[in-house]
């Protein structure tokens, strides 16, 4: 009897199996889950939306499907939630999905890409409501060329709006720019200025060809080399990439209180570091943002299907998740709009 009371007792003092964790076949962690809100953005941005929205305005998850998929993805470790779009703020239930996913255990980080349209006004309900990390699509410093690539004359609005949010406390405040022929001469001298007393970072995204922007593309496309180039001439340094960061490569100066950021999916390599899985607005994972069709999850979000069925179809789709993208090869898969890339 003594002997069976210590193996009880050496059985419950073991621990526990560790959960099933999000790794793919060629040992890529995923912790970082960026989850699209709805595909409808209010920008008529000429390199992604130039003609405006004119998709179905209706049908993407509810706010229970997003908290129950959250739970699903943080059971398998995944500790960063970003919420995406289209543009995220067009849902008057904003608020909500972020406190929904804030309240998630094991998630550490609750992010946001905005156009920073309504930025000003709710970046506060945000910021209680748990978010903690904000990225806002900022294209150009400059009034005019900002009105041309979006179809708003809205730029002071948003820059007062990132102002605002640098003082509430967040652990990171990003601005988003994609590197155009049209920008480039200009932009990387006023962006240092702008970060110059701002602790902030602005990251440069290189444009990438989609199924909807060829011509854009071939009158448009600069290398990410111009900007590494520029900022090491200039005495900035590239810092370590942590675990659960996005595709950015970030750049500091002792003489800057923000840093600059590259993204470069044509560099070589850009894939190995791949570390986050993505959910469009109608519940369809997506392996890769340049890959084709996906896993629907949808019929797994409803309060009358066991969680173990959700996390279960998430691990045995990664074993399909590809080395890396074909870019290079002018194939993005069946991306359509730079609006589903940054980050």
């Amino acid at each position: 009897m003594a002997e069976a009371g210590l193996m009880e007792l050496d059985a419950a003092r073991a621990p526990s199996p560790a959960p099933p964790s999000l790794v793919d076949g060629f040992g890529r962690r995923f912790r970082y889950l960026r989850l699209s809100v709805t595909e409808v953005c209010n920008f008529r941005c000429a390199y992604c939306l130039p003609d405006g929205y004119r998709g179905k305005a209706d049908g993407f998850l509810e706010l229970d499907e997003i908290a129950r998929l959250v739970r699903g993805f943080a059971a398998l470790g995944v500790t960063k939630v970003r919420l995406s779009g289209g543009e995220p703020s067009v849902r008057a239930d904003l608020d909500d999905i972020i406190a929904a996913a804030a309240a998630t255990p094991g998630v550490m980080k609750v992010a946001l890409t905005t156009n920073g349209w309504r930025l000003d006004r709710r970046v506060r309900g945000w910021r209680d409501a748990g978010l903690s990390h904000l990225n806002v699509s900022i294209d150009s410093l400059d009034p005019a060329a900002f009105a041309r690539l979006t179809g708003h004359d809205r730029l002071e609005d948003i820059l007062r709006g990132v102002d605002t949010a640098l003082g509430l406390g967040f652990g990171a405040v990003k601005l988003n720019a994609v590197l155009l022929r049209d920008t480039v001469d200009s932009a990387f001298d006023q962006f240092a200025d702008w970060l110059r007393h701002r602790p902030a970072t602005v990251r440069f995204i290189e444009l990438m060809r989609t199924l909807d922007n060829g011509p854009w593309f071939d009158a448009q496309h600069v290398r990410a080399e111009v900007l590494e180039r520029w900022l090491r001439e200039r005495g900035w340094t590239a810092r370590p990439r942590r675990a659960d960061d996005g595709p950015a490569i970030e750049y500091a100066h002792p003489d800057y209180a923000g840093r600059f950021g590259v993204i470069a999916p044509y560099g070589a390599g850009f894939c190995d570091g791949c570390n986050r899985l993505r959910v469009t607005a109608r519940g369809k994972l997506r392996l890769c943002l340049f890959g084709e069709g996906g896993v629907d999850l949808r019929d797994l979000v409803t309060d009358s299907v066991a969680p173990e069925r959700l996390e279960q179809r998430i691990l045995d789709a990664l074993p399909t998740k590809q080395r890396g993208h074909e870019l290079m090869l002018g194939r993005s898969g069946d991306l359509r709009r730079m609006a589903d890339v940054g980050g």
